[in-house]
């Protein structure tokens, strides 16, 4: 596995994740009690969050806006403004039965606690598994590891829009659906190639 460059990625065809159908947005206590149910028997999920983009210098990070969760068929985004989406999604990430995947989790974990008194457990950062695997020197980010292991491009179009403001666009929705789930993607995709006592086969 090689870390692909800038020119190899953009002539991968575009990552297709999600359809808006097969994402839900929880707002209400009704949402996180179906969100629960169909979660909380999971034994992996990916996971990521959003926060609205810090522009000035000496800004300080409202925290997260939203949390997305995600498995291979279905992705769960919780605007962090709606206290039931945070009841529930707090429920997933600190149970511990769960193992939570994504990238860059190290920030992700420190705004939960500090903003949200919200405790993440069972975590595995593919940022480092995949610099692992890579003999790299870097940790490598969402965008290179989907090129790597599912030979896609991630499309980042929405990634610096405004998380802080509702509702949420459809660019904004699919965007945040697909950083989720591309990671439980890898993940599983990383399992099948990964035989007993030997390396990682190429992907």
């Amino acid at each position: 596995m090689e870390r692909p460059t800038k020119e190899q990625i953009l002539e991968l065809p575009l990552y297709v994740g999600l359809d808006l159908s097969e994402i839900k947005i929880i707002e209400n206590e009704q949402d996180a009690t179906d969100a629960l149910k169909e979660l909380e028997n999971e034994t992996c999920l990916g996971f990521d969050t959003e926060s609205k983009p810090i522009f000035r210098k000496g800004e300080v990070s409202p925290g997260p806006a939203l949390i997305q969760l995600a498995t291979q068929s279905k992705a769960f985004l919780f605007p962090t403004r709606f206290p039931a989406a945070v009841a529930a999604v707090s429920q997933i990430l600190s149970n511990s039965n769960i193992q939570k995947v994504g990238f860059g989790l190290k920030g992700d974990n420190k705004e939960l606690r500090n903003k949200l008194n919200i405790d993440i457990v069972n975590t595995q950062d593919l940022s480092v598994t995949l610099k692992n695997l890579a003999g790299e020197k870097n940790s490598i980010g969402a965008r290179a590891a989907v090129a790597m292991v599912l030979k896609a491009r991630l499309g980042k179009g929405a990634q610096k829009s405004n998380w802080g403001a509702y509702p949420l666009k459809k660019n904004q929705i699919q965007y945040a659906a697909n950083d989720a789930h591309s990671a439980i993607c890898i993940e599983q995709t990383l399992n099948r190639k990964i035989i007993k006592g030997k390396s990682l086969e190429p992907v």
